[in-house]
């Protein structure tokens, strides 16, 4: 991460943890972007420094393993299993544990793991993933952050993460433009972030 981002993700954390401090609960950020910003990483970073639970968005897909031919809304839609995240969020905030069974992205045949995945509370709960920022979690969330990166570098780790880029990757990535440009568009987030390469800690 370059310096002056270094600097503004400083500033993120020390405000984080003076906001946390003020609740009884939880705090919760969500950090949402599209699909190769290297949200996962920079969660995974913050967490370290914040000593936080990361609930992770990828364990709530629900979107299948084969090509739909959908509108991009309805694809948007039905991607995550919103409602779980919500019972999730829900718990954590009322300082209880949670559990869940997540996505099988190792199968990849639209099962879940077979064993639960827990998360217990902790002062910060980073919820991260693309469509972390809905209308329908957003009374649970208490911070919205926004990663970006230029488009070019997004796609770039995307097909470094991926591999090629095919029909199923491309309805999911159709579905982020629509969200992003009307559900959840920049203007929405309190914190947008733009580090040149989030991959490096």
């Amino acid at each position: 991460m370059r310096r002056s981002f270094n600097h503004e993700l400083a500033q993120l954390i020390q405000q984080i943890e003076t906001l946390a401090s003020r609740l009884p609960g939880p705090f919760v950020v969500a950090i949402d972007g599209r699909s190769g910003s290297g949200k996962s990483t920079l969660a995974a970073h913050m967490a370290t420094r914040l000593n936080a639970a990361v609930l992770s968005g990828d364990d709530f897909f629900a979107g299948g393993v084969t090509v739909r031919h959908l509108p991009p809304a309805t694809l948007a839609d039905i991607c995550i299993d919103w409602r779980k995240q919500r019972e999730v969020l829900t718990l954590l905030k009322a300082n209880g544990t949670a559990s869940y069974f997540p996505f099988d992205w190792a199968a990849f045949d639209g099962s879940q793991e077979p064993l639960p995945r827990s998360v217990a509370p902790r002062p910060v709960i980073l919820f991260e993933g693309v469509y972390t920022a809905r209308p329908e979690l957003r009374d649970l969330v208490d911070l919205l952050v926004l990663v970006e990166v230029p488009e070019r570098r997004r796609l770039r780790q995307l097909r470094e993460r991926e591999g090629e880029i095919r029909a199923w990757d491309r309805q999911w990535l159709q579905a982020e433009d629509w969200y992003f440009v009307t559900v959840s568009p920049r203007n929405l987030f309190d914190i947008i972030l733009s580090p040149d390469d989030v991959r490096q800690r």
